[in-house]
């Protein structure tokens, strides 16, 4: 069975950084790309990074890149998304999430956040002001 495990959020004051983790099991990273979405309360998921083995291929959201940066650790099947220069409005839950056979260099946000084949629970990242 696919699985997908958020870790990592957490409270952090504006300008601080977290890096989450998305542990994966059950497919092989080699055709399958990892996304991140995230969700405001209220708000609609956003689809904000994504990272695909198979070309080495990354996307970023206008609202993270410079920001944000993903990475990939095949060996320990797991996904990194490093947060930097953290702002209240990242304020959410995020959530990672894989796609078979995607590329990131060919996604888009909503992809990521509406299109993606199985998802993981959860992390909060909290930014004070």
């Amino acid at each position: 069975d696919v699985q997908l495990q958020a870790s990592g959020g957490g409270l952090v004051q504006t300008g601080g950084s977290l890096r989450l983790s998305c542990a994966a099991s059950g497919f092989t990273f080699d055709e399958t790309a990892i996304g991140w979405s995230r969700q405001a309360p209220g708000k609609e998921r956003e689809g904000i990074a994504c990272i695909s083995s198979s070309d080495n291929s990354t996307y970023y959201s206008d609202s993270v890149k410079g920001r944000f940066t993903i990475s990939s650790d095949n060996a320990k099947n797991t996904v990194y998304l490093q947060l930097s220069h953290l702002k209240p409005e990242d304020t959410a839950v995020y959530y990672c999430a894989s796609a078979l056979l995607l590329e990131c260099g060919d996604v888009d946000a909503r992809t990521l956040a509406y299109g993606m084949d199985y998802w993981g629970k959860g992390t909060l990242v909290t930014v004070s002001s």
